[in-house]
């Protein structure tokens, strides 16, 4: 029975946006393991939302045969990467990327293994960039790049307004230079990524195509996207972290249980590996019945990133918000006594990210103190509750056990 190619399964659930050389790629992976690439900034101790497209993938392709690199890039970090951004990076220390690098590597390890014949192979690339002698770096890999077409690409233009820094102009020759490196190391033929990483891509592969004459493919994959075009994964609380201290499960769960009607089959194709004739038949109706497919896109989801006993109780943390018990509500501890603002308690509580945003809710008649709708954003909480624990509702999908401090 012949193997399926990768590259149909990833068009077949979405993924594919942007690839060169393609029908070449096609035969390629079609007929050997090959090794490829994934480049992952380590600007912060956790990935987020916005990663998870591209580590998916990884997995998809490992599930194939294929050989994934991980590259942390604890050497491109320390310059940043002006894609998608209108305001510089800010710098970190060596301490702290490395920090952030052992974080990022244990968060892989749900989703690709690290053992096998096509384990995942880690690397950083701070071992060749720090070691990198300027001089030598312009003669070999800048005589390859044009000023002028670097500064078409989108990765700039963003940056080109409020004034791109020299600094971050070498961050695509530089990210270039490790598709070369893992190529003469590993044998790398493919580097992959999200859609806005594909000028930095494309620069990799055909420096590889110019510098050595053989072949080297691009490949990106389509962003998570609203219906309106804005990304998906910012809460009232900022990013959706898949680090449980930051963005707990059942935030992450009651996130994807409320996702767009129209984003559910997506959604459940990109983030989970369910079978597409199971995707199917969940999504096909357009009413009320959905909701099923998001409660199971919710566990799913949640089950992959922290584990089936995280998802099992953040499932019956949002039951319990829904008209179960408040003992299996969700609960924060908020440091605040009995006659503090409602306002300010919802700002401790991280349900509303500022205290202006909760009194605009509260005099929108947005929140509720067990089943009493608080009247007023100068309402101090004693005047609904007596006790040390009451139970809030934000509106119709937030439902929260406080316990005062």
């Amino acid at each position: 029975m012949k193997t399926k190619n990768v590259l149909d399964t990833l068009y077949e659930r979405g993924f594919i946006g942007q690839t060169v050389f393609e029908d070449d790629m096609r035969k390629l992976l079609g007929s050997e393991s090959v090794p490829f690439y994934v480049g992952f900034d380590p600007t912060a101790d956790s990935l987020h939302i916005g990663h998870y497209i591209p580590v998916m993938a990884m997995a998809h392709m490992q599930r194939a045969g294929h050989k994934p690199i991980a590259l942390i890039g604890g050497g491109t970090a320390m310059i940043g990467d002006p894609s998608g951004r209108t305001d510089m990076r800010s710098m970190m220390t060596k301490e702290t990327i490395a920090h952030n690098v052992e974080c990022f590597k244990k968060q892989l390890s749900r989703f690709v293994n690290f053992s096998g014949d096509n384990a995942v192979t880690v690397v950083n690339n701070a071992d060749w960039l720090l070691k990198l002698n300027y001089i030598d770096f312009l003669r070999e890999v800048g005589q390859y790049f044009s000023v002028n077409k670097m500064l078409t690409s989108d990765c700039f233009k963003t940056r080109m307004e409020k004034g791109l820094s020299f600094l971050e102009f070498n961050y695509m020759p530089m990210q270039a230079y490790d598709f070369l490196v893992l190529y003469r190391k590993y044998g790398c033929r493919l580097e992959i990524g999200g859609n806005d990483q594909w000028s930095n891509i494309l620069a990799g592969a055909d420096l590889i195509r110019r510098f050595e004459q053989t072949d080297a493919y691009a490949m990106t994959f389509k962003l998570l996207l609203t219906s309106d075009g804005k990304k998906m994964g910012k809460t009232a609380k900022g990013a959706l972290w898949l680090d449980a201290a930051k963005t707990t499960p059942y935030e992450f769960y009651q996130y994807f249980r409320n996702v767009e009607d129209v984003k559910v089959a997506e959604c459940l194709k990109l983030l989970t590996f369910m079978e597409l004739d199971e995707i199917e038949e969940l999504t096909k109706h357009c009413d009320e019945r959905i909701n099923e497919a998001k409660k199971r896109l919710a566990y799913e989801v949640t089950k992959l990133i922290h584990g089936e006993e995280a998802a099992q109780q953040a499932q019956k943390q949002a039951c319990a918000a829904f008209g179960g018990s408040a003992d299996e509500m969700p609960n924060v501890t908020v440091s605040a006594p009995i006659n503090a603002f409602v306002a300010d308690i919802m700002a401790l509580a991280g349900v509303a990210s500022s205290k202006s945003e909760a009194r605009r809710l509260i005099d929108g008649g947005g929140v509720k103190i067990g089943e009493v709708k608080v009247e007023s954003g100068s309402d101090t909480l004693d005047k609904y509750v007596s006790g040390n624990e009451f139970v809030l509702h934000k509106g119709k999908k937030v439902h929260l056990r406080i316990v005062l401090k």
